[in-house]
């Protein structure tokens, strides 16, 4: 296992603060250590904003904000630690500045497990850099795959792969099945799962392999609708709970709609009106929410409206991973959306007043950390 160095353009590692808990009630001895577990690949972002259209060929174009940030897998996982989840990441870290950014990040500003993640000697992080503009994004990567992992690689004392966790997420690739997916579903563990665009251009349900082990499946509104072959987002969600209990779809400023299968229970839920700095990671913020409002035990609507609050206010913030809002951002907005009686957001049959009841135990806490336009500063 190769030794993670320090870089020295960082300024000194500080651990994550205490976080409100949303299953503190819930915990009890013998549960498993980890509330959620994923895997997957970490990308450095490098985040432009303030372009005021796209590049163009030819032209020089300059931005008015830039960041730098933890990406890919990264999102997920620190939108769910934020949100007080005990979360356990298994991704491959390069043996460069970039990995040793990444990682230190996840682990030690976000308080991230990472024992089942391993670095690659010789092999650099993959790469992101996205373009924000007119509330949209465009984006160009640049990575190779990760060697398989070996006895070399990892720390053998590491807890076996997956490891027990109420739930894991991923991300269903068609075609590419994902054996540990079966196996944490047969150890008890609940399975969340989002699609990405199916470049093959089939859209075929059954190249999912994994759907049937997944209690929610929750794709974006086109996604949806190309793979049940409907018109209608709403009617798609309908149709997946055919494959899969909990069918989720979000469809971007119309809100969310979720369908459950097993009760026939609906939930619709409005987006709030917000102005987009950065829209990356947004998608994954949702899960998490949602993930977090499932663990403990919400009703729909309410896991709903929650995982669509957390996503909007994500998106004012850029930079993927740090965007993902703490829980005392949540609490800020809503004592704002409060004294914005009857018209905001907080007005009569407001389907965020379930809050009111969940941040009566939410302490106060300082900001999290967000993108800065370098990878860090030296010390001193």
């Amino acid at each position: 296992m190769s030794t993670r160095k320090t870089p020295s353009s960082r300024a000194p590692r500080k651990h994550h603060e205490q976080r409100f808990d949303p299953l503190a009630q819930l915990r009890a001895p013998g549960d498993p250590r980890w509330d959620v577990y994923l895997t997957g690949t970490v990308f450095l972002d490098i985040i432009f904003t303030g372009l005021d259209s796209a590049p163009v060929r030819g032209t020089e174009s300059w931005a008015r904000g830039m960041g730098s940030s933890p990406g890919g897998i990264a999102n997920m996982a620190t939108a769910l630690a934020r949100l007080g989840l005990h979360t356990s990441l298994a991704a491959a870290f390069g043996d460069d500045m970039y990995g040793d950014y990444c990682h230190d990040a996840l682990e030690h500003g976000e308080g991230i497990d990472l024992s089942l993640s391993h670095t690659v000697p010789g092999w650099h992080s993959p790469v992101t850099v996205s373009m924000a503009y007119e509330g949209e994004r465009t984006m160009i990567s640049h990575g190779h795959e990760a060697p398989a992992k070996d006895a070399a690689a990892y720390d053998p004392e590491a807890p076996e792969c997956p490891p027990a966790a109420r739930a894991c997420v991923s991300s269903l690739v068609p075609g590419r099945p994902q054996e540990w997916i079966a196996a944490a579903a047969r150890r008890g563990s609940r399975i969340f799962a989002d699609v990405g665009w199916d470049e093959t251009g089939r859209w075929d349900l059954s190249s999912l392999a994994e759907l049937g082990d997944c209690e929610a499946f929750l794709p974006n509104a086109v996604e949806a609708m190309r793979y049940t072959g409907t018109d209608c987002p709403r009617s798609a969600a309908h149709v997946l709970t055919e494959y899969v209990p909990l069918a989720v779809v979000t469809m971007g400023s119309e809100g969310a709609y979720a369908v459950d299968g097993r009760t026939g229970e609906t939930a619709d839920v409005p987006a709030i009106a917000v102005e987009a700095l950065d829209t990356t990671g947004a998608g994954d913020v949702f899960v998490a929410g949602f993930v977090t409002g499932s663990l403990a035990g919400w009703p729909l609507a309410d896991r709903l409206a929650f995982a669509g609050l957390t996503a909007s206010l994500s998106v004012q913030e850029f930079g993927g991973s740090l965007s993902a809002p703490s829980w005392a951002e949540i609490a800020e907005w809503w004592h704002g959306a409060r004294a914005a009686r009857p018209t905001g957001p907080a007005g009569t049959g407001s389907p965020y007043a379930f809050l009111d009841t969940l941040l009566t135990g939410c302490d106060p806490a300082p900001p999290p950390r967000r993108a800065v336009p370098t990878l860090g500063f030296r010390a001193g």
